[in-house]
């Protein structure tokens, strides 16, 4: 597959999208590692470790323009690396399903967002993973499960092409590394 980055000089973004507990962070840190570039964590975590608490529905605008200014911090770290890769643990467009999954609507700048989905390479996280609790963030198995089928519902529907990464760790990895070969 040959990536393309938005614009000559920017490094190619992929963006690792999934329902909770999905294995998203440890795929996108896993590959940062081994094609020896950045990755960017995925902020929902950070806001809830630092409020105490999950998002309101007016928190979430800014916690995908959050996520998004720091991927656009570790573009500009990497611009002029020829065929750098950026790899995304999560980007706003999931933001945007989690408000249509919980509040059944998207805020108009929120929407906005979600329409830039500009990744040279979409991956999804399959819920085959086992389902780990994690305190405030985590559901349960059946929320994940629907979440995961809302993603999916939204990517078709806007039309963006995405591969679904399957199995443990090492398999989702051959998997990735068969793309970008």
């Amino acid at each position: 597959m040959n990536l393309q980055a938005a614009e000559p000089g920017n490094p190619a973004r992929i963006a690792i999208l999934g329902a909770e507990s999905t294995g998203k962070s440890t795929l996108a840190e896993t590959l940062a590692r081994r094609h020896r570039t950045l990755w960017v964590p995925e902020y929902l975590r950070e806001f809830v470790d630092t409020t105490g608490r999950v998002p309101y529905e007016d928190d979430q605008s800014g916690i995908a323009r959050t996520q998004r200014a720091r991927e656009d911090a570790c573009a500009r770290e990497l611009a002029g690396r020829p065929g750098a890769l950026l790899f995304c643990d999560t980007a706003p467009l999931m933001t945007a399903v989690y408000s249509r999954f919980y509040w059944g609507r998207v805020p108009p700048d929120l929407l906005a967002l979600e329409a830039a989905h500009d990744y040279a390479l979409t991956l999804v996280a399959a819920p085959d993973l086992p389902w780990v609790a994690d305190g405030l963030m985590r559901d349960s198995e059946d929320v994940r499960a629907r979440v995961h089928a809302t993603l999916l519902e939204v990517l078709d529907a806007r039309g963006i092409a995405h591969v679904l990464v399957e199995g443990d760790l090492p398999q989702r990895v051959r998997q990735v590394e068969a793309l970008l070969a």
